[in-house]
């Protein structure tokens, strides 16, 4: 399987699986010359990685209006307004208790859960992807 990206600048680069494992990365310029690199998977992962650190970077540092929204209304991706990442990895809503259980992820990868009052005002510096329908 081929995955492709568009760049800001008119170009492609596509993701695939090669022989023996290797992960291909080709990348096409606007005029369609193409340059290849080749990763194992440890290395496809760690690429990976700086790829979504350099990501919350850029994120960071474009200006936006920050949100808020109620506990209970939180989704998978949705970022903490403040001074480090932490993303929304999970909510459970107790509505027998008006609570809602918010499992926050930093970007080095460590989780913790706190509990809200459902109707509490989180700030948010941007949005997760909508839920499929």
């Amino acid at each position: 399987m081929t995955y492709a990206v568009a760049d800001l600048g008119g170009g492609t680069t596509e993701v695939s699986v090669v022989a023996d494992g290797v992960v291909q990365m080709t990348g096409y310029a606007g005029g369609g010359e193409a340059s290849v690199a080749e990763f194992t998977p440890a290395q496809a992962r760690e690429l990976a990685a700086a790829l979504v650190r350099a990501a919350n970077e850029a994120e960071n540092l474009a200006p936006s209006e920050p949100v808020s929204v109620k506990a209970q209304d939180l989704r998978r991706g949705d970022v903490r307004d403040g001074d480090r990442s932490m993303t929304v990895d999970r909510v459970k809503v107790d509505e027998a208790i008006s609570t809602a259980h918010v499992t926050w992820k930093s970007d080095v990868g460590r989780t913790w859960t706190q509990s809200y009052a459902m109707d509490t005002d989180i700030r948010l510096r941007r949005r997760g992807p909508e839920a499929a329908g």
